[in-house]
């Protein structure tokens, strides 16, 4: 009998999206206050926290904003309105910051002094050689590129670009000492200069200065005839929610060109202050950008944290570092066979960062240049700037080889980047597709159309990452190399599906969305409670980046309540609620968060004892199984699977870097003497190495040359 999934449904059953998406924020903060954790890799944290709070507000709280100023009502899952989440975000956003720079400040400022790094936050602390410096370097460096605006009567408020840092001062005429003859002034820090200057060292120490410091120090030099009664800097975070009817736009390539300009002047959603920063001055600003208090972060340190990837990024540190990790050789691909004669002999499976990339960017080279190979397939999510995959599918057209790429236009803050490159590859000869009306693409999959002597041979990769070789070395992603014939035949679909809306009837193995894979995950959760009915084992193992579609998590709470085990690795979002009597009672969330961002996409259903194990590109939320093409694939190889199947057992059992979700919604990692450390990213960096340690020997031994014994002389040799 089909559970009835609404009663799984309601409000209290759910955290809030965003929310959760805070707290996973805060996962990646407590990183940054980890005693345990390297010094500069505590720097690494603290930056990407402060990244990531700035896409949220532009996209997350955006949208909020757009919904309260049309008076949309209608509560989320957990039961809340947009303006009831805008309230609760501000006050956790603002708790968030708060421990952010406390961290900055009282932990990590002072140990790096103790290394021999000092940053200077006030030029009033410069010494007088570094302040002659200082100067020397604005004359010559910095004020030629700056821009001074100021307000008056004939200048209006001038636009300030979305991100930008600023600094905004109140200046007056010489000796002028009426208040109301005060003018409002600003300058842009220049985003074209480094964040920080160098100064020259004293005493063995390295000193680096803040460059609003060096502008704000020398302020008058941009304002002659006037003094500056105040400066502070300031930075302001704009709606960047791309408003696109599709349905309307004659050319979607011309339409989001011009969208884009729009990012740079959307409504302002957050003002972020020098905290101690003048009445007077601040309220010009809130009057003139709309900014309402709650959206105000009064920042007790530098604004904008995430010039501290760059003081990440310093030579001759690598002691307080995480040593780079050097991706492994893959195995199956450590022979001297071409590429597809490997693929031929097995599926081949691949695991970044632990494995190399290098063999994703070879099989499209290899496809480039095989004389064999007839076309060339591929969807391009997020590339890199200088993409080497790119490279290979222009020079693939150029070689007369038909090329399609859909290259999807409206991957969120890579949109300009990806318009260049679909372009790029348009003058090659390519075809390129835009994405599709109403859906964004984001499945990774490369087709490769190769005749040989037996007929057409159909080469794919699938994965569960983005073509980017620069991310694949920070990302942890899965993927596989196959030429079974049902991959193929589904691969073709999908590409006919994309370039001329041509869906099949049936699919052999791949699980597409937006059609077919709600319904294939809710019945693979039905078949494990047909089975714990029964009193066989049942459980479900997954990991993925997100978990808030209230239909799977309706139907997963179903399968706790009838006893299957649900054991969950959600890295980020998570609307789940363990520790529910009756609901959640049988589900473990936990949520790693280490050196390398989890990314993969694993799925393994027990199926009484069938054990099927799925990986692909979408995350069980609603944009990925109703707005968009992904798609997740079967593994068939029993090795294949046994490897993403040990990749979810490792990460259940870590101690080091998982937390795990408690009924109140905070999570926790595991502690005490009982507690035996084991970080799962840690395992697989020395698994990778072995395994292709252990090929590399086996190769060498079967190309090892034993000399023959000596034929005797009563032995007949025959040539």
């Amino acid at each position: 009998m089909k559970p009835d999934l609404k009663l799984f449904e309601k409000p209290e059953y759910y955290w809030n999206r965003e929310l959760s998406w805070i707290r996973f924020d805060e996962r990646v903060l407590h990183e940054a206050m980890d005693e345990s954790v390297p010094l500069f890799e505590r720097l690494k944290f603290l930056s990407i926290t402060s990244s990531n709070l700035d896409e949220f507000y532009m996209v997350r709280v955006a949208s909020l904003k757009d919904m309260t100023h049309s008076n949309y009502t209608r509560t989320d899952i957990a039961g809340m309105t947009p303006e009831e989440q805008l309230a609760e975000i501000s006050r956790a956003a603002h708790r968030m910051v708060k421990t952010q720079y406390d961290t900055y400040v009282d932990a990590v400022l002072p140990r790096l002094m103790n290394v021999g790094i000092h940053i200077l936050h006030r030029y009033e602390k410069l010494t007088e050689a570094q302040a002659a410096y200082v100067d020397s370097y604005f004359d010559e460096r910095i004020y030629p590129v700056l821009t001074p605006m100021a307000m008056d009567s004939s200048r209006p408020f001038p636009l300030i670009r979305n991100k930008t840092l600023n600094i905004g001062a109140l200046i007056q005429k010489v000796g002028e000492t009426n208040r109301r003859k005060r003018m409002f002034a600003t300058v842009q820090v220049p985003s074209v200069l480094p964040r920080f200057i160098e100064l020259p060292e004293e005493s063995g120490q390295k000193t680096l200065i803040l460059l609003e410091q060096i502008i704000e120090r020398n302020m008058e030099k941009l304002f002659l005839g006037y003094e500056v009664v105040c400066a502070y800097p300031y930075r302001i975070m704009r709606n960047a929610e791309l408003g696109i009817d599709e349905d309307e736009a004659a050319d979607l390539l011309v339409e989001i060109k011009k969208q884009l300009k729009k990012r740079q002047w959307g409504e302002v959603i957050r003002l972020e202050v020098e905290d101690g920063i003048a009445p007077e001055l601040l309220n010009i600003l809130k009057e003139e950008l709309q900014v309402q208090e709650d959206d105000i972060f009064y920042i007790p340190g530098p604004v904008d944290l995430t010039f501290l990837m760059k003081v990440y990024g310093l030579p001759g540190f690598e002691d307080y570092k995480i040593p780079a990790y050097q991706p492994a050789e893959v195995p199956a691909l450590q022979n001297d066979d071409d590429i597809f004669a490997n693929i031929r002999k097995e599926d081949i499976f691949l695991h970044h960062p632990y494995m190399s990339f290098q063999p994703v960017v070879d099989f499209v080279k290899s496809a480039a240049k095989d004389p064999k190979v007839l076309a060339i397939k591929q969807t391009l999510y997020r590339v890199s700037g200088n993409s080497p995959i790119i490279a290979a599918l222009a020079q693939a057209a150029e070689n007369g080889k038909q090329v399609t790429a859909l290259v999807e236009l409206k991957a969120r803050f890579d949109e300009e980047h990806n318009i260049v490159w679909a372009q790029k590859l348009e003058k090659a000869g390519c075809h390129v597709i835009y994405g599709l009306v109403g859906l964004k693409t984001h499945s990774k999959i490369t087709l490769v159309v190769r005749q040989e002597e037996d007929g057409i041979r159909r080469y794919v990769h699938l994965g569960t990452g983005n073509y980017n070789d620069s991310t694949a070395k920070l990302y942890t992603d899965c993927g596989i190399l196959t030429c079974d014939e049902r991959i193929g035949e589904d691969a073709t679909a999908v590409f006919n599906m994309i370039s001329g809306y041509s869906e099949p009837d049936r699919w052999n193995s791949l699980v597409v969305a937006p059609v077919w894979m709600r319904k294939r995950f809710l019945y693979l959760i039905q078949n494990e409670i047909r089975y714990a009915r029964d009193g066989q084992e049942a459980f479900i193992k997954a990991k993925m980046n997100s978990l808030c579609d209230q239909e799977i998590i309706a139907a997963l709470y179903s399968a706790s309540a009838a006893g299957v085990k649900i054991d969950l690795v959600v890295r980020g979002i998570c609307c789940l609620k363990t520790g529910i009597p009756g609901v959640s009672d049988n589900i473990r969330v936990r949520s790693i968060v280490g050196n390398f961002l989890e990314h993969a996409r694993i799925f393994w259903f027990h199926s009484g004892g069938r054990d099927e194990v799925f990986m692909g590109s979408a995350d069980w939320m609603p944009r990925n199984l109703d707005k968009r093409v992904e798609i997740v694939f079967p593994l068939y190889n029993p090795s294949i699977k046994k490897e993403a199947m040990l990749i979810l057992e490792k990460q259940l059992a870590d101690t080091v870097k998982a937390s795990e979700l408690q009924p109140d919604g905070t999570y926790l990692k595991k502690t005490g003497p009982e507690v035996i450390p084991f970080n799962s990213q840690d395992y697989f960096c020395r698994y990778a190495a072995e395994q292709a340690g252990k090929k590399n020997r086996e190769e060498k031994e079967m190309r090892t040359f034993i000399p023959a014994e000596p034929v005797s002389s009563d032995t007949e040799y025959y040539s």
